[in-house]
């Protein structure tokens, strides 16, 4: 597979799942969808790690690499893809910090559970210290009473974090490799080939 080709593929992969790490984190800010529990939230939700991490970090390399697919900014002359497969180089390291950066705040979020009242009194992280065990056992999640299906929300939310992030690490590994390439050997379509 061509160096562009391989670029605008990893991009168009990207882009969804950085989107999808936006709008999980943006979802960890309304537990069970409502407002009312805003200030009363794990800390692990206010890093932002699908925002910024797994969203924006890695938003801007799937752009970079569906740009660097297309054609250079000297068109297929001088430097052909290697201007563009440079920026997307960077970016990609980029986007591969921010992956991981989403990835461990996420994973230890899933590790130490909600921030959430404990039958009915005070509040706290119930399984902080269990070392995630409440993820196999349904039947704790009950202790969490406020706010309702704390952990279940939590649970889902920062698990499609982690695997969206995990997804994210490989793509942004794979196009720093390819835009590398590209950057040495340029891209090999031809001339008349289209975007």
């Amino acid at each position: 597979m061509c160096t562009g080709k391989c670029a605008r593929c990893v991009g168009l992969f990207l882009i969804p799942l950085s989107l999808i790490c936006i709008v999980a984190n943006s979802l960890l800010l309304v537990p069970n969808g409502e407002t009312t529990w805003t200030k009363k939230l794990s800390k692990q939700v206010w890093y932002m790690a699908g925002f910024i991490g797994g969203g924006l970090m890695v938003l801007c390399p799937g752009i970079a690499a569906v740009r660097a697919g297309g054609k250079g900014c000297c068109g297929a002359g001088c430097c052909g893809n290697r201007c563009r497969m440079l920026r997307s180089v960077f970016s990609s390291a980029l986007g591969v910090i921010g992956a991981i950066y989403c990835l461990s705040v996420s994973g230890a979020a899933l590790q130490s559970g909600p921030y959430c009242s404990v039958n009915g009194g005070k509040w706290s992280y119930p399984f902080e210290n269990d070392s995630g065990s409440y993820l196999l056992n349904r039947t704790l999640w009950s202790e969490c009473t406020s706010p309702p299906h704390v952990v279940l929300w939590n649970v889902t939310l920062f698990s499609m974090l982690v695997a969206a992030s995990c997804l994210e690490i490989v793509l942004c590994g794979v196009q720093l490799v390819n835009a590398a390439l590209g950057v040495f050997c340029g891209d090999c379509r031809k001339k008349s080939s289209p975007h």
